[in-house]
């Protein structure tokens, strides 16, 4: 019986949104396994905890490919050391534009001289998802702004909730 071949998705997910859901619902069909991984990262300042990221990601997941195919996780360290311990072939990165893939290109090149067994896959996000990205969906839900139809719902509505408890602490303690 052949292994499975698993995909780790690793990014900060904070929040996980639409174009991740894109990346990740077209990886699932190369990829027997696909582990969206929350590089733990204690230098960022994230609105929601690994923890909460990671259950935001295994609710959001729960229906895309097979039963159990897509899991949410958490990692420190480097990724290829994460990624050889979960037993995985790629590291899979979704590219926006060749900005994104002028970030990713060096990214890809250290990880094949580190861990050259673990291929780099990147998946070209979907244009009419180009636009979105974790930080500027915090920004704009942060500024009032509507966030609908870039995060899955439940999502949005968590981000926004935080957001604005956030806001009203800082005005209360500004007085």
């Amino acid at each position: 019986m052949p292994s499975s071949r698993i995909a780790i998705f690793p990014g900060s997910f904070d929040p996980l949104t639409n174009g991740h859901l894109d990346v990740i619902r077209r990886t699932t069909r190369l990829f027997d396994r696909v582990i969206v991984a929350v590089l733990v990262n204690q230098e960022k300042r994230a609105v929601f905890t690994v923890d909460e990221r990671v259950a935001m990601i295994n609710e959001a997941c729960a229906g895309i490919g097979e039963p159990g195919q897509v899991t949410g996780d958490a990692f420190e360290g480097l990724l290829v050391h994460y990624a050889a311990r979960q037993g995985a072939c790629a590291v899979v990165r979704g590219l926006r534009s060749g900005v994104d893939f002028d970030y990713e290109r060096p990214m890809a090149l250290m990880n094949a001289h580190l861990a050259p067994e673990i291929e780099t896959v990147c998946v070209i996000g979907a244009d009419r998802l180009a636009h979105i990205s974790s930080r500027l969906v915090k920004e704009v839900a942060g500024l009032g702004g509507s966030v609908e139809g870039l995060l899955p719902d439940a999502i949005a509505q968590r981000l926004v909730a935080r957001l604005r408890a956030g806001k009203s602490t800082r005005l209360n303690s500004s007085h």
